[in-house]
């Protein structure tokens, strides 16, 4: 593949913690298509924060044969085990309780600043080293078969983000007001800090060349999660999100006293842990849909005007955007696994109250238990494969013959998280879309 042909389509994989495994479910059924399956990824450029930094990451380093590469990333959430992500157990807690609880009650006298997150995710450092080989995105970048792989984190010293970036030499680099780029070698680090969930986890130290600074999780400013695969030239972008659109309507109606909602003077109060979720949501949900509103304005405005754009200081293009969304709401998902969480954590987050689960579920970021992280791979793959006609021809458009034609569906496999559950649902579309289905893949879908 050739440098210039590199940049044409990107994947975009905003997630937020344990809901990432419904990323690998959509992407394993895309390694899945047979003009791909033993093949290079169809995505030269790739943009990722939180979760999706260890999903893109591990995507970037095995690009080369990207049918197996994504079959390891399902396999990898599908064992996944709490103790591999964070300490749960009753000492590691009551050791933060105490940080805490010396914070806000003597912190005034003695000085504080000793509590860091709510949870120690030592361990998920030892899981990412021993499990992504970073390395091998250097070896895809000198290949060819990788234009660049851009990683989100935001800095707790200055509140920028910051756009951390391999590729191939003379990818592009851009300054914000309150975005930087970095030309970096990924490390271990890089994908720690796009993955420290604010509060939950502690703060990730990255030298920035100058000094080191602290990071944190890197959809906490990143409110155009497109931008950077744009901005890296892409001219298609596939974004992989977790918002279950259905559910999200479902309770606007009911704030609003819908036909058939109820009552909405019986919401109760909401409790702290709803709080956070809700908290969580606006990091983790709501950006890529206010941004692919703002992507398919821009198209329409660059549609509508004749001759080039002068008044504009950066050149300006159609890009062309598909969106996967979750069909199942899988906060309520959690709820159904959410006795494997460990003991000491249920009896915490009690503690701060029953939240309702389907406007915001704490434990729908922290269940990494492989029982919740399979059912969510299960609706990703369904989902992928309502659309997989779909997918294939927005693939097609940019990599030509690396992509076959449709053939017959691929039969799910069975034994490892995917497949196993019975459809549930045709998936989901967003405005600006692809094309709609042939009426082959709705027959399909059923």
């Amino acid at each position: 593949m050739k440098a210039g042909e590199a940049a044409k389509i990107g994947l975009v994989l905003t997630a937020g913690g344990a809901r990432g495994a419904y990323q690998a479910g959509v992407l394993r059924r895309v390694g899945e298509i047979p003009g791909l399956r033993s093949g290079v990824s169809p995505f030269p450029i790739i943009a990722g924060a939180s979760a999706g930094a260890i999903n893109g990451a591990m995507l970037a380093a095995t690009c080369s044969r990207f049918g197996e590469s994504t079959a390891k990333l399902a396999e990898l959430w599908a064992d996944l085990r709490m103790e591999q992500v964070y300490h749960g157990d009753a000492l590691s807690l009551g050791c933060t309780g105490l940080r805490w609880a010396r914070d806000l009650s003597l912190g005034g006298l003695i000085g504080g600043g000793t509590a860091h997150g709510l949870l120690d995710a030592a361990p998920l450092r030892n899981f990412i080293a021993q499990h992504l080989p970073v390395r091998g995105i250097d070896g895809a970048v000198k290949r060819g078969h990788l234009y660049a792989i851009a990683i989100a984190a935001t800095s707790y010293h200055s509140g920028r983000s910051f756009f951390f970036i391999q590729g191939q030499e003379g990818h592009p680099i851009w300054h914000k007001s309150r975005r930087v780029c970095m030309r970096v070698r990924i490390e271990v680090d890089h994908i720690l800090a796009s993955a420290a969930i604010p509060i939950i986890f502690q703060p990730v130290r990255v030298n920035t060349g100058g000094a080191d600074t602290y990071f944190g999780d890197g959809g906490l400013r990143l409110v155009t999660p497109l931008s950077p695969a744009i901005r890296l030239g892409a001219e298609r972008v596939m974004a992989i999100g977790i918002r279950c659109t259905s559910a999200a309507a479902a309770l606007s109606r009911a704030e609003l006293g819908g036909p058939g909602d109820g009552d909405p003077g019986a919401i109760e109060p909401p409790p702290l842990s709803q709080i956070c979720g809700v908290f969580l949501n606006a990091i983790f949900l709501d950006h890529l849909d206010a941004d692919l509103d703002h992507l398919v304005r821009m198209n329409e405005l660059i549609a509508s005007h004749r001759g080039p754009l002068k008044t504009v200081s950066e050149p300006m293009r159609t890009v062309r955007p598909l969106v996967i969304n979750p069909s199942e709401d899988l906060a309520m998902i959690a709820r159904t696994h959410e006795n494997k969480m460990p003991r000491p954590l249920r009896y915490v987050l009690d503690g701060l109250g029953k939240p309702d689960a389907q406007s915001a579920d704490l434990t729908s970021y922290l269940l990494f238990d492989s029982s919740y992280t399979r059912a969510l791979i299960d609706v990703g793959y369904r989902d992928a494969s309502a659309r997989i006609d779909e997918i294939e021809e927005f693939l097609r458009g940019d990599v030509g013959s690396r992509v076959a034609k449709p053939r017959k569906k691929v039969a799910p496999r069975k034994g490892s998280g995917t497949g196993n559950r019975k459809r549930s649902g045709t998936g989901n579309r967003e405005p600006g879309t692809a094309r709609a289905h042939s009426a082959r893949t709705a027959k399909r879908s059923k």
